[in-house]
C-alpha cells in the first residue's frame, strides 16, 4: 500500500520549505511542494488537482495548524469503500466562538444559495475518492478561496454518497490566523454572489 504525503508550501516567508526538504530525504513517501502565496483555496485545489493527475485513488485534505488529530483518522479510512467522500464534523470545538459563528453563518448562507443542509461545509479533515473528485472539480473555478466549501456543496448537491463523522477540533497548535472581521465579511459578500453562479452550474451539470 503506497500513501505518498504531500505538503503543500504556499509561499510563506520563513524556511518551512527548507525544513521540508530536509526531512523529506529520509523519508520516502514524504513530498513537499512549493507554489507562490494564492491563499488556503488556491493551495487546497492546487493538492487536489496534483492527487488527480497522479493517479490518486483517496485524496485525504488536512491542514497543518494542528488542530485536527491523527489518530481520529482510522474511522475514515474503514469507511472509504462505500463512500465517496468521509468528512469531519467539528464537536465541541476549541477554536472560539467568532469561528462557530462563521460556520452557522455559512450553513445558512449554502441553504439560501444552494437549497441544501450541509453539516459543516469547512471542516478540513475529509477523505474523498479520487475518481469522485476528478468528475466534478472543474466545477470550482480557479483560486477559489473557499474550495473545501464548494466541494462539500457539490458531492451533497449532485448525491455523491458522504459520511459525516464526528472530530475533535483544537485550538490552533501552530501558524497565525489571518481571518480577520472585515475580510470575514468581504469574502461572505463574495461568497454570495459566487455561489449563485456556480448553483446554476451545478444544476446544468446535474440535468445532463
Amino acid at each position: 500500500l503506497h500513501i505518498p504525503a504531500i505538503l503543500l508550501h504556499d509561499g510563506s516567508k520563513d524556511r518551512t520549505y527548507s525544513i521540508m526538504k530536509e526531512y523529506s530525504r529520509n523519508m520516502e513517501a514524504f513530498e513537499p511542494l512549493t507554489k507562490p502565496n494564492g491563499g488556503h483555496g488556491a493551495t487546497v485545489l492546487y493538492g487536489y488537482h496534483y492527487a488527480i493527475r497522479e493517479g490518486a485513488d483517496y485524496i485525504f485534505q488536512t491542514d497543518s495548524d494542528g488542530q485536527t488529530l491523527p489518530e481520529e483518522f482510522e474511522d475514515f479510512w474503514r469507511n472509504r469503500e462505500h463512500y465517496d467522500m468521509v468528512i469531519g464534523y467539528r464537536k465541541g470545538r476549541h477554536d472560539g466562538r467568532s469561528r462557530v459563528f462563521v460556520t452557522k453563518v455559512l450553513r445558512a448562507v449554502i441553504w439560501l444559495c444552494f437549497s441544501i443542509r450541509v453539516k459543516d461545509a469547512n471542516t478540513p479533515y475529509r477523505l474523498i475518492k479520487g475518481e469522485t473528485l476528478q468528475r466534478y472539480i472543474d466545477l470550482i473555478p480557479p483560486d477559489f478561496n473557499l474550495a473545501n466549501v464548494l466541494v462539500s456543496v457539490i458531492f451533497v448537491k449532485t448525491g455523491c454518497k458522504v459520511k459525516w463523522l464526528p472530530i475533535t477540533f483544537q485550538a490552533r497548535q501552530g501558524g497565525k490566523n489571518s481571518m480577520n472581521g472585515k475580510k470575514i465579511v468581504k469574502f461572505g459578500i463574495s461568497a454570495v454572489r459566487d455561489f449563485r453562479k456556480i448553483n446554476q452550474e451545478v444544476n446544468s451539470y446535474c440535468e445532463k
